[in-house]
């Protein structure tokens, strides 16, 4: 026990301890304190009234006590003090049976307070209330402050440096001390106090003034990185946002744990640190693989296709970075603008090194070709998620647009050799031979596309297979076309045979495709062409429609230039057919002219 004058360092403040021999050397002094003496044996609630009393009396006596206002003095500081050690003690975990007699009389004191306000009394106002808020904000200054010691001393959680044990002793014990404060000490306080609330705000500035000294400190990026985790992430959703402190607990009101700048500090350093990371990964990834093509090596075969790791890679690189992201930033992925912008630029990388493997025009260049139409066909699907995700993102749709372009080129790479195969039979279209039946020009060209395709396109992912088939699909379709428009066939009745041979290849070309796995509608086989009454006219506008149904180009038009897709067409387009032209790109138009034109 400590004596009389005794005092407890706790924090910055001091604290006198009482002890049961007081009030017996009190009693060797003077007779007259052992009614005050029997104030201190008793809860604080009772000792509360008694002195209360006390006052009553002293105040009603017409000629002032001196001696007894002395002892009443000193007998309210002790009551004081005893609140204070209950609450003290309380709040430091080792919760006390006489606190809700302690809040009793704190009220009660803080009533006597207001109603002896100007009566000339010395012992008021005794300030309570005051003491109490002082006491609490440095039990949770003491608090966290041992609990940073102890973390660091202890290596708390594995974690590697000071820094972190510090912040992460302190910041659960934040946690600790809030979720017992809500459990067991609220209820002993009137619900005006609201001390869950003073408490919180109390330990969120001390928390917060840690935490700003540790930036002032100069941490690493990784400690960096960590105090942001703490800011944006654990502390707002773990303690403020906690289950048990909800719709208590007034978070909106405490502020930010560190000013926005200091934030921006942390920010900067720690996404230019992961921005060169996420470079120098993504790079690795793009030099491996041409290590790869370049060293003569094979890809890998899968489910009996090609196959190659790359997009594998890239797309673990980019979800590590933005969860990185989240994990630091609470989830406001505001990073994820400048990630998108480091895909886009490997996109383009990767781009251009296909486009030079592309140039090898051989038999390894044609495999790892196999392979990347498998590995850009997992990225076109990841930037598509990213992008619903995200919608209205410029990155992703220019992420988007690229992987468009890549799979545009390799297609014509594997399309083109098959288009030279069939050369001879796209000449003898549109003939009289075609027309009157006497060369069987679809079946021959058909049965030549069976042997191509079967030869190269072995070894693709079942889905590319479908993709480039139905796109050489479409393409077949255009050159059709482009052989209509360049027709000679004179009369009606070279024209409506020419009407008939050419829905009778439709349906050819519909079970031929059919079979090989290409699902598109048959659109081919319903052009509206009138066999009894054709004219060159409606022919050409029946032609304009095929190509329009039939092409599937994703960039918009600009300007609804449709006359520059047949030449001398333009009289026969209705406003119907200049709106359908909208779907043709600049690009777009542009391959058209010359696939029109015979020169590809």
């Amino acid at each position: 026990m400590f004596k009389m004058g005794e005092k407890a360092e706790e924090g910055s403040r001091t604290w006198v301890k009482l002890t049961g021999r007081f009030g017996k050397k009190l009693r060797q002094q003077d007779p007259k304190t052992e009614e005050a003496d029997s104030d201190r044996s008793d809860s604080p609630e009772e000792a509360g009234r008694r002195l209360s009393v006390r006052e009553e009396e002293l105040l009603s006596r017409v000629q002032p006590d001196q001696e007894g206002e002395d002892l009443l003095c000193r007998d309210l500081e002790l009551l004081k003090l005893q609140i204070l050690t209950t609450v003290r003690r309380s709040f430091a975990g080792d919760p006390d049976a006489d606190l809700a007699s302690a809040v009793a009389v704190l009220r009660q004191q803080e009533t006597l307070d207001r109603h002896r306000e100007g009566g000339g009394c010395r012992w008021r106002p005794l300030k309570c209330l005051g003491a109490h808020n002082a006491l609490l904000a440095d039990v949770a200054e003491f608090r966290l402050a041992e609990a940073a010691r102890d973390a660091d001393r202890d290596g708390a959680g594995g974690l590697s440096t000071p820094l972190k044990r510090q912040v992460c002793g302190a910041g659960k014990r934040v946690k600790e001390d809030l979720l017992r404060c809500a459990r067991t000490l609220q209820p002993c306080y009137d619900p005006d106090l609201d001390v869950l609330n003073i408490y919180a705000g109390l330990c969120h500035q001390s928390f917060a003034a840690r935490l700003s000294d540790a930036v002032q400190a100069g941490p690493d990026v990784d400690e960096c990185a960590y105090l942001l985790f703490w800011v944006n992430t654990f502390y707002p959703r773990e303690i403020l946002k906690h289950e048990e402190l909800r719709g208590k607990l007034k978070s909106d009101c405490l502020g930010a744990l560190l000013p926005r700048e200091q934030v921006r500090q942390l920010e900067e350093r720690v996404a230019k640190n992961k921005e060169e990371r996420l470079c120098s990964w993504l790079h690795k990834v793009l030099q491996r693989e041409e290590e790869n093509w370049s060293g003569g090596k094979m890809p890998e075969v899968i489910d009996d296709f090609f196959f190659c790791p790359l997009a594998v890679d890239v797309i673990q690189v980019i979800d590590g970075s933005l969860a990185d992201s989240d994990y630091f930033s609470g989830g406001d992925r505001t990073d994820s603008r400048w990630i998108a912008a480091h895909l886009e630029n490997f996109l383009l990388s990767y781009k251009k090194s296909l486009e030079k493997l592309s140039q090898g025009n051989d038999e390894h260049a044609t495999t790892w070709m196999k392979a990347h139409l498998a590995c850009q066909e997992q990225l076109r699907d990841y930037v598509g998620r990213r992008a619903e995700d995200q919608p209205g993102s410029q990155e992703s749709g220019r992420c988007e647009a690229i992987l468009d372009e890549l799979r545009d080129f390799v297609s014509v790479a594997f399309t083109r050799p098959i288009h030279e195969h069939l050369k001879v039979y796209y000449r003898q279209l549109w003939t009289p031979g075609w027309c009157d039946g006497s060369l069987p020009v679809m079946d021959s060209l058909l049965e030549v596309l069976f042997h191509v395709l079967d030869q190269q396109l072995t070894h693709l992912k079942a889905s590319c297979k479908q993709s480039l088939t139905r796109t050489f699909r479409r393409e077949l379709e255009v050159e059709y076309a482009r052989r209509m428009t360049k027709s000679r066939l004179k009369g009606e009745q070279d024209w409506a045979a020419a009407a008939r041979r050419m829905l009778d290849d439709a349906r050819k070309m519909d079970d031929f495709f059919r079979v090989a796995g290409c699902d598109e509608s048959r659109c081919f086989g319903q052009m509206p062409v009138n066999v009894e009454a054709p004219h060159l006219g409606s022919i050409r506008k029946d032609m304009l429609a095929f190509a329009r149904k039939f092409l599937d180009f994703r960039c918009k038009l600009s300007d609804p230039a449709s006359s520059t897709i047949v030449g001398g067409a333009e009289e026969v387009l209705t406003p119907t057919d200049r709106k359908l032209t909208l779907f043709f790109g600049p690009k777009a138009r542009q391959w058209l002219r010359s696939r029109l034109s015979g020169n590809y």
